[in-house]
């Protein structure tokens, strides 16, 4: 079987932010987008979803019903959680358990946010692939995609698409040798 990688499928403002400093999204809500831009084809495509802590309380506050049930979900957290049907709560070293979940993954392993832990993954060369679909607002201030501090990194861009007022930006990495 062959080793899946780890994608970021994200949207992001026009000045780099992916939420509001209290973690909403609401400036997504209004976007002229085409359909629904694409998810239903990418998510089919995912075989693992992997958040932050953060991130997923924000998904739970924003959904009355858990989006990525019937996937296996991982939840990075420090603190201990109890696992539950929806989500394994784990403070496992990325390396180790991403090395096992790019193994066991029928498809994507996609990392859905937030910023501290795209620059976890950018730092330990981890993400393979990114998607990003630019939003056309600027929000002004709020949780950057790229943390201050993030280290480095090459990519080579492998697509660019619109899908109504959104741009969409694919690329590959070329500091860890994905492809």
């Amino acid at each position: 079987m062959e080793k899946s990688n780890v994608i970021l499928y994200i949207a992001m403002s026009l000045d780099g932010y992916i939420a509001r400093p209290d973690g909403a999204v609401d400036w997504l809500d209004d976007v002229e987008g085409d359909g629904n831009n694409g998810y239903s084809e990418f998510y089919s495509k995912v075989g693992t979803v992997i958040m932050g802590r953060k991130t997923y309380e924000e998904v739970l506050r924003l959904t009355d019903e858990f989006p990525y049930a019937g996937k296996p979900c991982y939840v990075l957290s420090r603190q201990s959680q109890e696992s539950n049907s929806h989500v394994t709560f784990t403070d496992e070293e990325l390396e180790s358990l991403i090395s096992r979940l790019k193994e066991q993954s029928v498809g994507y392993v996609w990392l859905v946010g937030g910023g501290q832990l795209v620059q976890q993954f950018l730092e330990k060369k981890l993400l393979d692939e990114m998607e990003l679909y630019i939003i056309p607002k600027l929000i002004g201030e709020g949780i950057p995609l790229f943390p201050e501090g993030t280290l480095p990194a090459n990519f080579e861009l492998t697509g660019t698409g619109g899908l109504g007022q959104i741009a969409a930006l694919k690329y590959r990495s070329k500091t860890n040798g994905a492809g």
